[in-house]
């Protein structure tokens, strides 16, 4: 299983890469994690969209789901006569992205995606077995286990501190995990995990590598890898857009 990173800036595009987008490659299969804002034009360098598979959004926050917007664009003018895409997300997500697209189409998106709606709970997509969990962010929001192959990959989606989240990485290969602050940022709760908390949902789950992602550009980054990497006993490194890890 080969995992490649689009995009990782928390919030918003930053000035080094695009939100949150992950291409998760078996056995020929194309499947991306979260598709956020500015990742359509990074997806390019690593795959021609039209062979993507399947995606998967954790939620429906605009860093999360908002390209998928060009998706639609190129899936009806430039490859026209593709099946709908499938597209896993929360209940919601066909009025989400027909909105965000174009609130006066009157069939929504349905001649581009195939949205089906998930829940805590598992499924097969391809060559991958998924299992999802409910996590703590304020719109219904869900970490996925994909496995392949005989390896596991956990990516949390947005969340503060969640047992729900280390429960579902229990022993998986690797942990991409959010972390959005610095232990001294004021932050509201249930919204997103500091480094240190990433590192300790890691090392709770007993993974055998934490990815650090969802970084915001305004945040500090140094402190919020070296936080991580100080509460988890295994290796922990902060993603970058263009890294591809193989499982």
């Amino acid at each position: 299983m080969r995992l490649t990173i689009v995009g990782c800036s928390g919030s918003a595009p930053g000035p080094d890469g695009p939100a949150s987008a992950y291409l998760v490659e078996q056995d020929g299969f194309r499947l991306l994690l979260d598709l956020g804002s500015g990742a359509f034009g990074a997806l390019q360098r690593y795959v021609d969209p039209a062979r993507v598979d399947a995606v998967v959004l954790s939620h429906l926050h605009a860093d999360h789901c908002l390209d998928l917007t060009a998706m639609v664009v190129h899936r009806r003018h430039v490859v026209a006569g593709l099946p709908p895409l499938p597209v896993l997300g929360p209940a919601g997500t066909d009025e989400r992205l027909a909105l965000a697209y174009d609130p006066a189409a009157p069939d929504g998106l349905r001649d581009v995606f195939d949205v089906r709606t998930v829940a805590p709970g598992e499924r097969e997509l391809g060559p991958f077995r998924l299992r999802f969990a409910r996590v703590a962010h304020p719109v219904p929001t869900h970490a996925v286990r994909v496995s392949a192959g005989g390896r596991d990959l956990v990516y949390s989606g947005d969340t503060g501190p969640s047992d729900a989240l280390v429960g579902l990485a229990a022993g998986a290969d690797v942990l991409l995990c959010e972390a959005s602050f610095a232990d001294t940022d004021p932050r509201p709760p249930d919204l997103h995990l500091t480094g240190r908390e990433a590192g300790e949902h890691a090392a709770r789950a007993g993974v055998g590598r934490l990815l650090v992602t969802h970084v915001p550009p305004w945040a500090d980054a140094p402190a919020i890898a070296a936080e991580a990497a100080a509460a988890f006993p295994g290796p922990s490194s902060p993603v970058r857009p263009g890294d591809t890890y193989e499982l």
